[in-house]
């Protein structure tokens, strides 16, 4: 189990992530039902959205605490940008998450303190802990990130691009920093059965952890459409919820094997494309996917 937990060596070669603060809006017309005809998707995704305030300066504690730690400078300038970027994230879900309940879900007040309590309570735990939990949440990210990238014409034709760009634009960053956490993870806590344990043992805690809040805030949104007691809606929810699983969960039991490495996972070419063509985008620009392009392309026009 050594092999798990050895430090990775391709660290140095590894580029910084990119913390790019978008300026996304929310105005009062946008409709929290944001894709066409599909209520029970966007319960799921919007109860996942409800969640990101919470976890995400959790995780940004976490690896601040981990990274005063250490010396290596390298493993410390990617830490700190990781927690920029999910500072970003947050913030960006917290402006959405507060149109929802404003315009039409203020029930999700109540899920809201569970998960504060829930968070204080878990910051109280070991840094081991608190680290494998955020490594292992990451470890699920990667296959969200598939999921909704690869089948984002499945999922998002016709959808709000405003609500749609903002998502996938998180999704994009997590691919970016997938390894960081892991890295961190690996320096701080040398190769022993036990940090080798925990560590797999965080991929479940932490991915499960947050699914169940996540569910916790699609259950409020469909009681209130009046669709969680309707057997149509509910074998509805379980189809999307397999599509959701059959991504994501190859991805956890990857990354609990001994030997993982999140280098090792490939990114989706859109996610590449979209990286690419921000990079050569004009300052401050609001990367709006087409949702109702047959390929819903990368949303950076070509240079001539």
């Amino acid at each position: 189990m050594n092999e798990i937990e050895t430090a990775p060596d391709l660290l140095a070669s590894d580029p910084v992530p990119q913390p790019r603060k978008i300026p996304f809006e929310f105005p009062e017309d946008l409709d929290p039902q944001w894709i066409p005809g599909e209520p029970e998707l966007v319960a799921m995704l919007n109860g996942a959205s409800l969640t990101m305030p919470y976890l995400e300066p959790f995780l940004i504690r976490t690896m601040r605490a981990a990274v005063e730690r250490l010396d290596d400078g390298d493993i410390k300038e990617q830490g700190r940008a990781f927690n920029t970027q999910e500072q970003h994230h947050f913030q960006a879900h917290r402006r959405f998450n507060a149109l929802l309940k404003r315009k039409r879900y203020p029930e999700l007040a109540a899920v809201e303190e569970q998960m504060k309590a829930s968070y204080a309570k878990l910051s109280r735990r070991s840094l081991r802990t608190r680290m494998a939990y955020t490594a292992g949440f990451e470890s699920m990210t990667l296959g969200v990130t598939k999921w909704l990238i690869e089948e984002r014409i499945k999922l998002f034709a016709g959808a709000d691009p405003r609500a749609v760009s903002f998502v996938l634009w998180h999704m994009v960053e997590e691919t970016e920093h997938k390894r960081v956490a892991y890295d961190v993870y690996c320096a701080l806590f040398k190769p022993t059965f036990i940090n080798g344990l925990a560590r797999m043992l965080g991929v479940f805690h932490g991915s499960f952890d947050v699914m169940r809040f996540a569910m916790r805030g699609y259950k409020v949104i469909l009681k209130k459409e009046g669709r969680w007691g309707r057997v149509r809606s509910r074998l509805r929810l379980a189809q999307w919820m397999w599509a959701f699983v059959s991504y994501v969960f190859p991805f956890l039991f990857r990354a609990a094997l001994p030997g993982h490495n999140p280098r090792r996972e490939r990114d989706p070419q859109w996610v590449t494309d979209w990286l690419g063509g921000y990079a050569r985008a004009e300052p401050g620009v609001v990367p709006l996917v087409d949702t109702l392009h047959p390929e819903m392309p990368v949303p950076f026009p070509v240079r001539s």
